[in-house]
């Protein structure tokens, strides 16, 4: 099993928690997957607040300290602040998974668009009332697909 690792010279931008929870992780060969079930998260939660996108509750910081092997008060220094989210990376994306992700919504948004409004009315889809995983399918002809699904809260337009 390949592991995600943290080059540092490729997100120079992250937050110092990154590189203690990223070397910790590889440290211990562990994938987020792993790191989710005993900290009782999905993997994406996990792996944002590594990269510094969510923000860590009291009992992650304690989970992941006791699983990973990192000094609670260090980890808690690190984790404890709000994130600043959406700076790790630069538009458009040039890192090729993130850009197929982002070429998604160029080529499909519209049509994402049309049909959430025409189900949900005037609004838009929360990115923080928000979840999301990922899960793995092979097909019969032994073919990995990538299934992501996207939940978020509807929040309607008010007039004034």
């Amino acid at each position: 099993m390949s592991l995600a690792t943290l080059d540092v010279s490729q997100h120079p931008v992250l937050p110092q928690s990154s590189t203690t929870l990223f070397e910790a992780k590889a440290k211990k060969k562990v994938s987020f997957e792993e790191i989710a079930k005993e900290v009782g998260r999905d993997e994406v939660a996990i792996a944002a607040m590594f990269y510094g996108q969510a923000r860590a509750s009291p009992e992650d910081i304690q989970k992941l300290s006791d699983y990973l092997g990192i000094e609670h008060a260090t980890l808690e220094k690190q984790l404890s602040g709000f994130p600043d989210r959406g700076k790790s990376i630069e538009m458009p994306p040039k890192e090729p998974l993130i850009y197929r992700l982002y070429e998604i919504v160029q080529n499909y948004g519209y049509a994402y668009k049309a049909v959430l409004n025409e189900k949900f009315g005037d609004g838009i889809m929360s990115a923080i009332s928000f979840s999301t995983h990922v899960e793995k399918e092979i097909d019969k002809d032994g073919n990995a697909w990538a299934i992501i699904t996207l939940r978020g809260k509807w929040l309607p337009f008010s007039r004034f």
